[in-house]
């Protein structure tokens, strides 16, 4: 045990950069290395960043300017920034920031043993490639641990759409689908180490058109289906889907695809034709609507979630009161709304903009309205029995803590139930961001 190393990864935004980092693990894990859970003891440090927020570079920075103090009590200690800042800022990172010895973009962090090693022998790295090996391939065969009983499954990575306001499409590259054997592959290894969730992820998720068994390219659907026979696994998600990628066999799986869970997360950003036209988003609010019309139709029993972007270049309060009234008529479970803030090399950043002030009241205005519908379909919940998948202890002696079929947190106490446990549960109590149940047995 002499030779084995300890390595810390912070993992900022998206879900695909948490399945990133596990991927990371299992890279380094093949090359001397177990997980610590702070980077005190760490032998290397691996900040794996998004460039979604505002400022993301500069809080990786303030991040790394943390990392001082180590690095001068430990001089062998390695400091790595992967993700999509590295993609972004590349050679910057080093030139700003010394103490970073490496720099690994989102594409090529299966080569990270091969950068560690070169890091060892006193060099630095930096790989910002878009390279033509399969990095799911090549670490396809490392050892695994036990799981716990849901996961993230990436089948599509990268991004076609150029919104006027997203970085991802420079940071992820142009929109690759995974072959549906290596996502089945992946899949059924998962649910041998424990898994029953999976939810697949994708800059477009929806858009998904992997090489299928047999030949041909699947849809989405088609590999829903697909993961539907897997035996132990008991439930499917996906995020994140773009309306203009909603195919007819798609919303029709989730009326009849019994393992896909009542709920979608479909961003609209903004209820104004004249924005969306601006954010190059190539659907109109009525479209939108009218698909969610057809989704509903498919399924009435389900949650839909968002994204907003308030106070985009040009955005007037008529503009912003047709997202209101466009909340008001969709009725979310959940959202997710922010104000707009400049992504250096996006067309959207050289445009007027408006001011802080007003994208903070609007915002403020918007939050509150979906913070009422949220908390009125959470209200609603409370007589009814659900699925609970349970994922962990509750902070209470006795108490366990799980999700239903519709995302929400479930807390269920004196639960005589094991992790990883699907069970029904009676919702007797609806909180600030959870529910309280009980079990339905017999």
């Amino acid at each position: 045990m002499a030779d084995v190393k300890k390595l810390f990864i912070k993992t900022y935004g998206c879900q695909m950069n948490v399945y990133d980092s596990e991927r990371m693990a299992e890279a380094m894990g093949g090359a001397g290395y177990v997980e610590t859970q702070t980077p005190d003891d760490a032998d290397m440090i691996l900040l794996n960043t998004c460039h979604i927020r505002e400022k993301a570079a500069e809080k990786v920075y303030s991040e790394l300017g943390r990392f001082r103090d180590l690095k001068a009590a430990n001089p062998d200690l390695k400091i790595g920034v992967a993700g999509c800042v590295a993609q972004a800022e590349g050679e910057e990172i080093m030139r700003r920031q010394p103490l970073v010895d490496l720099v690994v973009g989102p594409q090529s962090y299966h080569r990270l043993p091969q950068m560690e090693a070169k890091v060892r022998a006193g060099g630095t790295a930096l790989d910002t490639d878009f390279p033509a090996d399969d990095k799911f391939d090549t670490l396809r065969h490392r050892p695994k641990a036990a799981r716990g009983p849901t996961a993230f499954l990436t089948v599509q990575e990268g991004c076609d759409k150029f919104c006027a306001f997203c970085v991802v499409p420079y940071t992820r590259g142009a929109e690759v689908s995974r072959p549906a054997s290596r996502i089945l592959e992946e899949a059924r290894n998962l649910v041998e180490r424990g898994v029953r969730e999976i939810t697949l992820l994708g800059q477009n998720v929806n858009a998904y058109h992997g090489a299928g068994e047999g030949g041909g390219d699947w849809t989405l659907a088609r590999l829903i289906w697909a993961l539907n026979d897997i035996d132990g696994l008991e439930r499917i998600r996906f995020t994140t889907s773009h309306p203009n990628d909603m195919g007819d066999d798609l919303i029709a799986a989730h009326g009849e695809c019994a393992k896909l869970m009542p709920y979608l997360h479909l961003p609209v950003q903004s209820g104004s034709d004249k924005i969306l036209k601006r954010m190059n988003r190539s659907h109109t609010a009525e479209s939108y609507l009218r698909l969610i019309e057809r989704i509903r139709a498919a399924r009435p029993d389900i949650l839909l979630s968002g994204d907003f972007i308030v106070g985009f270049p040009e955005e007037t309060e008529a503009d912003f009161q047709a997202t209101m009234d466009l909340v008001e008529e969709v009725n979310y479970g959940y959202a997710y709304s922010f104000k707009y803030s400049t992504r250096p090399g996006t067309p959207a950043a050289e445009r007027a903009q408006v001011e802080e002030d007003v994208k903070s009241e609007r915002l403020q205005r918007l939050q509150g309205l979906i913070t009422r519908q949220q908390r009125a379909i959470q209200d609603a919940m409370v007589g009814r029995t659900v699925g609970v998948l349970f994922e962990k202890p509750g902070r209470l002696e006795g108490q366990m803590m799980g999700k239903s079929d519709y995302l929400h947190a479930v807390h269920v106490a004196n639960a005589d139930v094991a992790v990883g446990e699907l069970a029904r549960v009676e919702i007797i109590e609806s909180g600030t961001n959870s529910l309280a149940g009980r079990l339905v047995r017999g």
